[in-house]
């Protein structure tokens, strides 16, 4: 696994907008904000032309995304790209990108949500680590939380050790500014399917669920597939075992199950360790099905491993920061969690 090196004062971030940009007044207050604030911690900021528009969720065309991002992975000025804004049609710039690029330059990627359509690949497939945490936006809030603080420790090379939060937001502020934190109004307890205690190490990958569905099995999925003679990702790392962590945004509990099974045809889960869910976006169901009574009825249940879920992994803010592709521990006792990484 290869790590491009974490940023330092006056390094040159690129901000692209692969999805979505600013939708709204309030959005655009919280990009400037978010400007503000990494230009005063002594950042420099390459900023997408297309940061203020959004059109039915795209900032523009496919192709000018791609080209975007194909500019930033070129520029060698640039030591890091921390995509804008979450959406949902980041996978239409994926048949333009040049990872090529990527691979003659290597930088961090990091982003939340519709961007682990460029993380998971880059991961998965070019054996070079990402950062699953937060996007740009996040950074624009008028007081950052614990969570958003150790994002920014971590890309600057601070691998801290994470510690479950104590309460997480289960519906959002209303927006007055665009500036407003997290709602944090109900008890984190982190849980274990046979209510186990946890302490597990192994290689993690993983991100929003719903895109990594997307991606499985198509030329962007590195997890079977190999390039150039290079072993796939599950193979090439099978002997450190794999933590799969996944944060489910809007995907149903029935299709929580079919997608699982998808998962385990394609054997992502050979290797597996234990597998972690954060608290799911939505609670959708036509059956009854609460998060634990879904997870038991599908077939990760049958693995005889750890699965957690309820995590502070989750569009239900906060999250924690992830480093696709390192060594990470998970600890799990008494509601809480412990989460660390080693870059090897």
């Amino acid at each position: 696994m290869y790590y491009p090196k974490f940023i330092k004062k006056n390094s040159l971030i690129g901000i692209p907008a692969p999805s979505g940009g600013a939708r709204d007044e309030f959005k655009i207050n919280r990009f400037k904000n978010a400007i503000k604030r990494m230009e005063n911690l002594g950042y420099r900021l390459e900023l997408s032309k297309n940061l203020y528009n959004n059109i039915k969720g795209r900032s523009t065309d496919s192709k000018r995304r791609a080209k975007e991002i194909n500019d930033m992975f070129k520029n060698k000025d640039i030591d890091m790209i921390i995509c804008a804004s979450g959406g949902d049609f980041l996978v239409e710039i994926l048949p333009y990108i040049n990872f090529g690029l990527l691979k003659e330059n290597p930088k961090l990627v990091a982003g939340f949500s519709d961007p682990t359509g460029l993380l998971f690949p880059i991961t998965t497939k070019y054996d070079i680590a990402t950062i699953y945490g937060q996007n740009f936006s996040s950074l624009g809030m008028e007081k950052l939380h614990e969570s958003e603080e150790n994002f920014i420790e971590i890309i600057k090379g601070n691998i801290i050790e994470q510690h479950s939060f104590d309460y997480y937001e289960e519906k959002r502020f209303e927006t007055i500014t665009g500036l407003e934190g997290h709602n944090l109004t109900e008890k984190v307890y982190w849980k274990e399917l046979n209510n186990q205690e946890v302490n597990v190490t192994g290689r993690i990958v993983g991100g929003c669920f719903d895109i990594i569905m997307e991606l499985s099995g198509t030329k962007y999925d590195g997890v079977k597939r190999s390039e150039n003679k290079i072993r796939e990702f599950n193979n090439k790392y099978g002997k450190d075992g794999i933590i799969w962590y996944f944060d489910n945004c809007e995907i149903s509990m029935e299709e929580t199950i079919r997608v699982l099974w998808k998962f385990h045809e394609l054997d992502y889960f050979k290797y597996t360790k234990a597998i972690i869910f954060g608290r799911f976006g939505e609670n959708i169901t036509s059956y009854d099905y609460d998060v634990k009574s879904c997870l038991e009825d599908s077939v990760i249940s049958k693995l005889n491993i750890p699965i957690i879920y309820d995590a502070d992994i989750s569009h239900k803010d906060p999250s924690l920061t992830i480093i696709n592709g390192s060594i990470a521990n998970i600890k799990v006792k008494e509601g809480k969690g412990i989460i660390s990484f080693k870059l090897n």
